[in-house]
């Protein structure tokens, strides 16, 4: 009675042990749907992006060379100035009179020399008749040298007076923007050094440059690139989203600051329109080597696996098999491949989240990869802030 009992016991077991297992069997979830593709392939060109102002080719502090009372200006604040245009006039009187000194100087030299001439020629002809000494004969003709000597001086200091008195006409010494003027009419200011009064400045206006610093890493970069010809660069303002302004390096410091590890270089930027002003603050961005063909997959199916970064791949027979990648920069959406990936392989796009181990079987459904352009609105660029106040259009009219 007991061992039917056991038996019975048993065989109740075995049923329900085999109703559950049948119950688990038929709910094993289905292969998870993803999507597939194949990486696309495109020409690629690298670029590095740097943060930096421009400035001008050149500028010019304006200083007279001589000093002297302002007696007029011949430019407008702001107004564009070319080369060798009228700035500022000085008294000159001054001058003139000078001038007029330094002839009257030479004309005595002149009377001089003439009287030296004079006297050295009768006395070399009383030496004749030896009713002179020799002495006396040299200290003419030295008397001669000393009056020509006078008249090298003399004419000397005319060229000095006529320079200060052209320089009492103060031109622009470059063509470019001008700034506001520092004096008025009916000052003093002192000329003809470094130390003188600044009078205005002017700045060039196009084109323009833009100086950036780069790091050791980037110069070694491009030196092993070893680039033929000046290297493309593009800029953009601190409002704008594009890249529109196009230029090309022309200067790379001479060495590399051994305080902060970067080296200065500076780009040439076409400014016809004077749109850009020196000391604006822009991003730039340096062309690498020459365009290549690389793969590229959606950053989104990039994942990461500690420290390395790994795309989902699917075999033949639905397998999912990691593959750890070496990545390069985001274009227009898509992550640039530099290895790890065949052309051939098929890598899920969409549906990572659903992988839970590598081995698993999926269900792919193959689609192509796009490049998905960023709006202009989702570019990172600083705005102006907004009025202080407001008012209606025809609040001005209203007043009169």
């Amino acid at each position: 009675m007991r061992t039917a009992k056991i038996v019975a016991a048993a065989v109740l077991m075995t049923t329900v042990l085999y109703g559950c297992s049948r119950k688990s069997e038929a709910q094993a979830p289905p292969a998870p749907a993803v999507t597939v593709a194949v990486p696309l392939v495109r020409a690629v060109q690298d670029w590095d992006e740097f943060t930096g102002r421009f400035e001008a080719t050149q500028s010019v502090e304006v200083r007279a060379r001589v000093g002297g009372y302002i007696s007029g200006v011949h430019f407008r604040d702001g107004d564009y100035v070319r080369r060798g245009q009228l700035l500022f006039t000085l008294d000159p009187r001054p001058a003139q009179a000078a001038l007029a000194s330094a002839r009257a100087q030479l004309a005595q030299a002149q009377a001089q020399i003439s009287l030296a001439q004079s006297e050295l020629t009768r006395s070399e002809t009383l030496l004749a008749s030896q009713a002179v000494s020799q002495a006396e004969v040299d200290t003419r003709r030295a008397n001669l040298m000393t009056a020509r000597a006078a008249i090298a001086s003399a004419n000397a200091n005319v060229r000095a007076r006529q320079l200060d008195l052209e320089f009492t006409r103060v031109t622009a010494p470059i063509s470019g923007r001008v700034s506001d003027r520092r004096v008025d009419a009916g000052n003093l200011v002192a000329g003809g050094s470094s130390a003188a009064d600044v009078l205005t400045t002017v700045v060039s206006s196009a084109p323009i440059h833009f100086v950036f610093d780069g790091s050791e890493a980037v110069l070694l970069k491009y030196q092993r690139q070893a680039r033929n010809g000046a290297a493309p660069i593009q800029v953009r303002l601190q409002d704008e989203s594009d890249f529109t302004r196009s230029g090309t390096l022309d200067f790379t410091d001479n060495a590399v600051d051994t305080a902060s590890g970067v080296i200065r270089l500076r780009a040439l930027i076409p400014n016809a329109d004077g749109f850009l002003k020196p000391g604006m603050f822009g991003q730039a961005r340096l062309a690498g080597a020459g365009s290549y063909n690389a793969m590229l997959v959606p950053d989104a199916s990039v994942a990461t696996d500690q420290a390395r970064r790994i795309v989902y791949v699917v075999a033949r027979d639905g397998s999912v098999a990691p593959r750890p990648v070496q990545l390069g920069p985001l274009v227009d959406g898509l992550r640039v491949v530099r290895s790890g990936l065949a052309p051939t392989d098929r890598v899920i796009i969409n549906g990572v989240q659903r992988i839970q181990q590598p081995g698993m079987k999926v269900k792919p459904t193959l689609a192509q990869i796009r490049p998905t352009p960023a709006r202009a609105s989702q570019a990172p660029v600083t705005q102006a802030a907004p009025a202080s106040s407001a008012t209606f259009a025809n609040s001005l009219s209203s007043v009169d």
